[in-house]
């Protein structure tokens, strides 16, 4: 068991189901049996397999438009860069993830911490993202603000923190996360803490889920919600037209993943005692995990289908590149915008989708 100490984990700690797989419990070794997800292992594997080619395709792609859009790029397109780049990168380790779906985690300690390091990071990075695009368009739009959103050299820095912000949430799984040898099942990828495992997994919950998800989504509420007001208020149908793609991402984003971190606090105010335990309650959050853990890796392929069903001026841009390689006819091309295919930052113009 390569050095893995069971004795160190709290007998209500083997109840839990944690979409790594958790190892299966003898009847006689707890007083309640997990139970699995009735999905089939080798169903999650194809969409996973499906997740991956897709995020992979988009993910380049929208990378590739707005590299090339030097020009007209906005500060709310470097975001999406970041965002995408996020995406991408998360996405190569989706092949893992269903391998381990399949086979249990065969790959070792150092691939379970950096594939869980990049899962985490790339939650945290697309939330405080998000947030700044958030802010990005409040300056513009309500503040009119034209200094704050059009120096570039800012934005790089706010990119470099977000980048790092996120690393530093996600520190505590990678330093806890390691291959798991239980007996009885297979190979599992999880937190390895020692003593005290139940109080430090709420601790690492707690922090990064107030830090990491809370904060930003309560930014991305302040600033849209007056942005819209200011919109609807002025009859600004040119900005309205130039919010969808944002408003779109956002919504995406929150659909995904707000269901997951809905039901990891459910879990964690049950192991804090504050609402009732039972054993049915835990396998339903255990059900709910995987399920909902299933809905947040399907969202790294969806942003750029997004920017190709609403997004006019991606579509522009990806038809350029194309026009310039010879790979379709330049009467393609659409022929009104620039490559940027969010919106200007502009205090008092934004370019239409």
């Amino acid at each position: 068991m390569t050095g893995f100490n069971f004795e160190n984990y709290e007998g209500d700690d083997y109840n839990y189901s944690y979409s790594t797989d958790l190892p299966l419990i003898l009847p006689d070794s707890a007083p309640c049996r997990p139970e699995s997800l009735d999905i089939n292992k080798y169903a999650v594997v194809v969409i996973y397999a499906l997740v991956f080619l897709l995020s992979l395709l988009g993910n380049s792609l929208v990378m590739l438009v707005i590299l090339y859009s030097r020009v007209g790029r906005s500060v709310t397109d470097v975001y999406l860069l970041n965002l995408a780049m996020a995406d991408l990168l998360f996405a190569l380790t989706l092949p893992i993830w269903a391998t381990s779906k399949a086979k249990g985690w065969i790959f070792g300690t150092p691939l379970c911490k950096v594939v869980s390091l990049l899962k985490e990071v790339n939650f945290y990075s697309g939330i405080l993202l998000l947030a700044c695009i958030s802010m990005d368009r409040y300056l513009a739009i309500v503040h009119a603000t034209r200094t704050l959103t059009q120096k570039r050299h800012w934005v790089k820095f706010i990119c470099i923190g977000i980048w790092a912000l996120s690393l530093v949430l996600a520190l505590p799984i990678f330093i806890f996360r390691r291959a798991i040898h239980p007996p009885y099942s297979s190979p599992v990828c999880y937190e390895d803490m020692g003593a005290n495992t139940t109080k430090w997994r709420m601790v690492m919950r707690v922090l990064p889920q107030t830090f990491g998800f809370l904060l930003p989504l309560l930014v991305m509420l302040f600033c849209y919600g007056l942005t819209l007001r200011t919109l609807f208020a002025a009859h600004m149908g040119q900005k309205h037209r130039a919010m969808r793609v944002i408003f779109a991402v956002v919504l995406v984003f929150l659909l995904c993943w707000l269901p997951y971190n809905l039901v990891l606090v459910a879990d964690t105010l049950m192991r804090a005692r504050v609402i009732a335990e039972t054993c049915e309650r835990r396998n339903d959050i255990g059900r709910a995990l995987d399920a909902t853990e299933i809905l947040g890796f399907l969202h790294s392929c969806l942003n750029p289908l997004i920017y190709v069903f609403i997004g006019q001026k991606f579509r522009h841009g990806l038809l350029k590149i194309m026009a310039i390689h010879g790979l379709i006819s330049k009467e393609y091309l659409v022929k009104d915008g620039r490559p940027s295919f969010v919106g200007s930052s502009s205090g008092n113009t934004s370019t239409t989708l």
